[in-house]
């Protein structure tokens, strides 16, 4: 408990997904949709019925689990501020109320 006591939360890391742009492969694709264009096969999209919508939104708060680290870093928070104002009010105590610190 003690350990923790002094233990503040490390910094949040971003995490990018680096993209690989491959030309070979832009052209190999291009030219099979060509192909498949002009033999007339037609290639079924999937269609679940949903508007298209942007997933940027609230991606930053929701995801890798940065609000539930933010909820357990609040609750370390709460509890040193806990120990830290009951530590004063002992100290307070003992200097007003006891000979402990030799009045």
């Amino acid at each position: 408990m003690i350990s923790n006591f002094f233990h503040t939360p490390g910094t949040k890391r971003f995490k990018i997904v680096p993209r690989f742009y491959d030309p070979d492969k832009e052209e190999r694709d291009e030219r099979e949709r060509r192909i498949k264009e002009e033999m007339g096969i037609v290639d079924e999209k999937v269609d679940d019925g949903k508007p298209w919508r942007s997933q940027i939104k609230g991606q930053f708060r929701d995801g890798d689990g940065w609000a539930k680290s933010s909820e357990g870093a609040r609750k370390a928070q709460n509890r040193r501020l806990i120990w830290i104002v009951l530590t004063l009010a002992l100290l307070m105590y003992l200097f007003f109320y006891s000979d402990f610190f030799g009045a």
